[in-house]
């Protein structure tokens, strides 16, 4: 059986220490780097604060639009963690303590620690499936196509390792980068537009750069089919070229 050409994910990274600026996000460049392999492509993501209408309205557009949504944040012990509240909502279930999400807690903190706080971490939406956590122990939620991680990096890249077998992945994305150093993007964007409009199965892209060693751009193409793809990167180079300059092609999807 053939994979679906194209599986489609977002990404709603949940934090006002986000939206202030304070804290700087990886989570998105993490979850899409791990989705790759997998033939699935984060195609949106989102930034909302601590509130859960915001959260809600967010995650019920996003679930519905994307084969998968991967939340970030939201899920400690302290008052602010109400992401597990607003999935919830979203999905139209109750929330509980839930005794397997305690036992999980127990084998690392003692029960004289396990205070009010830290059980809020063991509130789980009706019907969802806990995520491991290798890392810190507290797990996260999927139900539905919506899989709930912690907001700290390590943690949320720690919970991916079980997100991986509940995803049906659809046909890896390749890709092909060809740098061209001293290349202007005026100079070429009228044949980069033609290119694209003649292999409508590839996506073409243009990235300039600028150093204290000079200019230039990437040019790069993605697409499904190995074939359709070997000839994106001929016209890549041949497009360098016209240029005047000397095509310079990083290893496939570098």
């Amino acid at each position: 059986m053939s994979l679906p050409s194209k599986v489609t994910a977002a990404v709603l990274l949940i934090g006002d220490e986000l939206l202030s600026g304070r804290t700087r996000d990886v989570n998105l460049q993490n979850i899409a780097l791990f989705l790759a392999p997998f033939g699935i492509q984060v195609a949106e993501s989102r930034t909302v604060s601590d509130d859960q209408h915001a959260i809600v309205a967010a995650l019920n557009a996003l679930r519905e639009r994307y084969d998968y949504v991967f939340t970030t944040g939201g899920i400690g012990p302290t008052h602010d963690d109400i992401t597990a509240d607003a999935v919830a909502a979203a999905f139209g279930v109750g929330i509980s303590e839930r005794e397997d999400a305690l036992n999980i807690l127990r084998q690392r903190i003692k029960e004289v620690d396990l205070n009010e706080a830290r059980r809020r971490m063991a509130r789980i939406p009706d019907g969802a499936r806990l995520i491991a956590n290798s890392m810190s122990g507290a797990p996260g939620i999927h139900i539905g196509n919506v899989f709930v991680l912690a907001g700290v990096p390590g943690i949320a890249r720690a919970m991916l390792e079980d997100v991986g077998p509940h995803l049906k992945g659809g046909a890896v994305v390749l890709s092909h980068t060809v740098r061209g150093v001293g290349l202007r993007e005026g100079a070429f964007g009228a044949a980069l537009g033609e290119l694209a409009a003649k292999m409508a199965d590839v996506s073409f892209g243009s990235y300039p750069y600028f150093s204290a060693e000079g200019y230039g751009a990437h040019l790069v193409a993605r697409g499904t089919d190995p074939a359709q793809m070997a000839k994106a990167l001929e016209a890549l180079v041949d497009l360098v070229k016209q240029q005047g300059v000397t095509p310079e092609i990083d290893p496939p999807n570098a």
